[in-house]
């Protein structure tokens, strides 16, 4: 009855096949159309991205050869030799002058990238900002320092993309709370550094400003997703960095270039400024950090930033100092270490690494005690993997939304926009073979009713860790 109505309702020539047909080509005409203007207006953004970036560089690059002019006479070797520790005495004694740090570390930043493409944007408030220090009563922790920023730090004036077309534009106001306490510290953030699309992937790639390489080694990648940072300081071109890091994305990067990172507790140092593509992440903790090329460096920044400007621009954070009595301290202390987690197989490199420095610090006279850490199965897939994609996700997913996915991120994004019920066959098929996948797979479904996950955690109570990959 309702079928006839319609008919009665609707033109009759409507049922004639070849009306249906031209309808049909021509939405789908519409469609293919509107992701034709869609990509090309995207394609608009990315282009406009990069002339500014080259537009910046242009501007370092004119800074940097008028300084050098004008000042024939700096020892720029001399200078980017220098560790960071004797580099800020020296600026602080007055044998080096800001000026000539800051043009000297400008001029081979632009060396590096034209190597390795590693800086994305040129901060080009740090000539104010080198004049404000100059002029501070009280010289700072890092006075005269050049600081290289990770892309999605928030930058007065400057644009944190996380590598995405749809963040493009976005002009900050102000800078993130770790830029203000580097500044009143002294320090000069100069450039702003590389990472992949959306940070969620080791690799250092995005489709606006391509690919950074790893200045040890062209054909390798400087890690991710602080791989601008590794890849700057590594070549010379920072002596001081700020990365961040959720599942690696600082030590990952330093471990690849060789440097020396830290991954702070999670909400020792403020976050607030900083764009982020995944939200409302409490259970896992990402946090900002140092990188630099010795222990000595990223202890100084800790000390720098842990300050009572800190804790007042962000009242949310525990006002403890650097205790550098502790640092300092040589006191034999007991020290637990493992050569392998019991989940992630370690390189030979690794293993080597970690009897090295066991021996060291035997030979120091602290005590070393092998453990393995509990549950770690459990640990990895349940709590971490799940605590950061808890919405199974979804929110990042939709990130893409009006964006290109770069190629190498194509199967990682694949495997995120399968729906929760795919995601969950395919675990049950893959159990057999590969468990710790499958358990991967459960843990993109995000956060379930609490008898599945009871039934999930006593499932991975019982499943043997085997060496595979995961993905964080």
């Amino acid at each position: 009855m309702t079928q006839e109505r319609l008919w009665q309702v609707l033109d009759p020539s409507w049922a004639d096949p070849r009306i249906l047909s031209a309808l049909l080509c021509g939405s789908a005409a519409a469609i293919v159309l509107l992701k034709r203007l869609g990509h090309r207006r995207i394609q608009q953004k990315m282009e406009e991205a990069r002339r500014a970036r080259d537009l910046a560089l242009e501007q370092m690059e004119k800074a940097a050869r008028r300084f050098k002019r004008e000042n024939p006479g700096t020892q720029t070797a001399h200078i980017l030799s220098l560790p960071m520790v004797e580099l800020a005495e020296k600026l602080k004694e007055g044998s080096l002058s800001p000026e000539s740090v800051l043009y000297s570390y400008m001029g081979k930043a632009l060396e590096v990238t034209q190597e390795v493409n590693c800086v994305i944007d040129f901060i080009h408030g740090c000539e104010d900002q080198l004049q404000k220090v100059k002029k501070q009563k009280e010289k700072g922790l890092l006075y005269g320092i050049p600081v290289s920023i990770k892309d999605h730090i928030n930058c007065k004036g400057h644009v944190s993309s996380g590598g995405l077309v749809k963040l493009l534009g976005q002009v900050k106001e102000e800078d993130s709370v770790i830029v203000q306490v580097l500044k009143s510290q002294g320090a000069i953030p100069f450039v702003k550094t590389n990472i992949p699309q959306t940070m969620i992937n080791y690799d250092c790639s995005n489709l606006i400003f391509g690919q950074t390489l790893n200045p040890l080694n062209h054909q390798k990648t400087p890690g991710g997703s602080s791989g601008g940072e590794g890849a700057l300081i590594a070549g010379g071109g920072s002596i001081l960095g700020i990365g961040s890091d959720v599942a690696g994305s600082i030590r990952l990067p330093s471990s690849f270039c060789g440097l020396c990172g830290l991954k702070p507790t999670g909400n020792r140092i403020s976050k607030l400024g900083v764009v982020s593509p995944i939200t409302g992440m409490y259970s896992v903790t990402g946090t900002l950090g140092p990188m630099a090329r010795d222990v000595d460096s990223l202890a100084l920044c800790m000390k720098a930033l842990l300050c009572e400007e800190m804790f007042r621009l962000d009242p949310t954070l525990p006002p403890i100092p650097f205790d550098d009595e502790v640092y300092t301290s040589s006191k034999p202390l007991r020290i637990g270490y493992y050569e392998g987690d019991g989940y992630f197989q370690p390189s030979p490199s690794m293993k080597r690494a970690i009897q090295e420095t066991r021996k060291l610090l035997q030979e120091a006279g602290h005590t070393l005690v092998p453990f393995a850490p509990p549950k770690i199965d459990y640990v990895v897939d349940e709590l971490f993997t799940r605590g950061i994609f808890s919405d199974g996700a979804a929110h990042l997913v939709d990130c893409f939304k009006g964006d290109i996915v770069d190629p190498n991120l194509k199967s990682q994004f694949n495997t995120y926009r399968l729906p929760a019920l795919v995601k969950r066959i395919l675990a049950i098929i893959l159990k057999p073979i590969y468990p710790r996948i499958a358990r991967d797979l459960n843990a993109l479904c995000g956060v379930g009713s609490a008898k599945n996950l009871w039934d999930q955690h006593a499932a991975v109570a019982l499943q043997p860790p085997i060496p595979t990959y995961t993905m964080s």
